[in-house]
C-alpha cells in the first residue's frame, strides 16, 4: 500500500496526553536493551573509552531516554523534540523518575538540528520517521551530526502491505486502548515506511542495506557505525 502522511507533530495537550498514556513500556524496554548491546557489541574492543553520551531524536514525552538511564547507570541524554506540548509532558516525567540530572530536553527541528558536525557520540531515534514527510532530511541530518565511528540506532513502525494487515496489528496491540490511540496507531502505520524504503535511504547516505532489518511483526530497526571517511 502507499504511503499516508500524517500530521507531522503532536502538539496539542490533547494529542501528548494521548501519546503518553500508551503503553510505551515494552516497546521502550527493548529498543533500550537492543540499543545497549548493539553499541556494547560496537565498542567492545573500547568500552572504557565510551562516554555515554546520547541524543535522543523525536523524544516526545521522554519515556525512552528513562528507559535507557534507567538500565545503564552511565548514559546521559540530550532529548529534543519540535513539539512543546510533549517537552511540557517530558518534563513531569523526568521529575516524577528522578532523572532531570541525567536526561536534558530541547526544542529542537529533528530535519535541522543545531549540533555541530561529528559532534555527537552515539544518536538515537525511536517512531520519528513515519511523522515527516520526506524522512531522508532526517536521517541525513543524524549521520550528520553522529561523530565517527559513533552509534546510529532508529526504529520505527514499518508499514504494512495492507489494510486487512492493519487492522490485526491495531487489533493485537490496542485494541484494549482507547478509540482515538486506535486511530492514531493506524494513521502512523499507514505513513510509515517499509524496510525496504529504509534501506534504499541509508544505502543513499552509505550505509549497508544490511544494517535495516525487521525486528518485530511491526518494527523495522536501522543499526550502524559511522565509518571514518577517508
Amino acid at each position: 500500500m502507499k504511503r499516508i502522511l500524517e500530521p507531522e507533530l503532536m502538539d496539542t495537550p490533547e494529542a501528548a496526553a494521548e501519546y503518553n498514556a500508551l503503553a510505551h513500556a515494552e516497546v521502550n524496554r527493548l529498543f533500550a536493551q537492543d540499543f545497549l548491546a548493539f553499541a556494547q557489541q560496537a565498542y567492545a574492543n573500547d568500552l572504557d573509552a565510551v562516554a555515554w553520551n546520547v541524543l535522543d531524536v523525536g523524544t516526545g514525552t521522554a519515556l525512552l531516554p528513562i528507559e535507557l538511564c534507567k538500565i545503564n547507570s552511565d548514559v546521559n541524554v540530550v532529548a529534543i523534540d519540535d513539539a512543546v506540548s510533549m517537552l511540557d509532558l517530558a518534563i513531569y516525567n523526568l521529575e516524577a523518575a528522578g532523572m532531570r540530572e541525567r536526561i536534558a530536553l530541547a526544542k529542537v527541528d529533528a530535519k535541522a538540528m543545531p549540533y555541530d558536525d561529528n559532534s555527537i557520540e552515539m544518536v538515537i531515534a525511536n517512531s520519528i520517521h513515519h511523522h515527516i514527510p520526506d524522512p531522508q532530511v532526517c536521517f541525513a541530518e543524524i549521520v550528520r551530526v553522529t561523530e565517527d565511528d559513533g552509534i546510529l540506532f532508529a526504529r520505527d513502525l514499518a508499514r504494512p502491505d495492507d489494510e486487512q494487515a492493519i487492522d490485526a496489528l491495531v487489533k493485537r496491540y490496542v485494541a484494549k486502548e482507547s478509540t482515538e490511540s486506535q486511530r492514531l496507531f493506524a494513521q502512523s502505520l499507514r505513513a510509515s515506511l517499509t524496510v525496504d524504503d529504509v534501506a534504499d535511504i541509508v544505502e543513499s547516505l552509505g550505509f549497508e542495506r544490511s544494517s535495516v532489518s525487521m525486528t518485530s511483526d511491526r518494527h523495522w530497526t536501522w543499526a550502524a557505525v559511522k565509518e571514518v571517511v577517508g
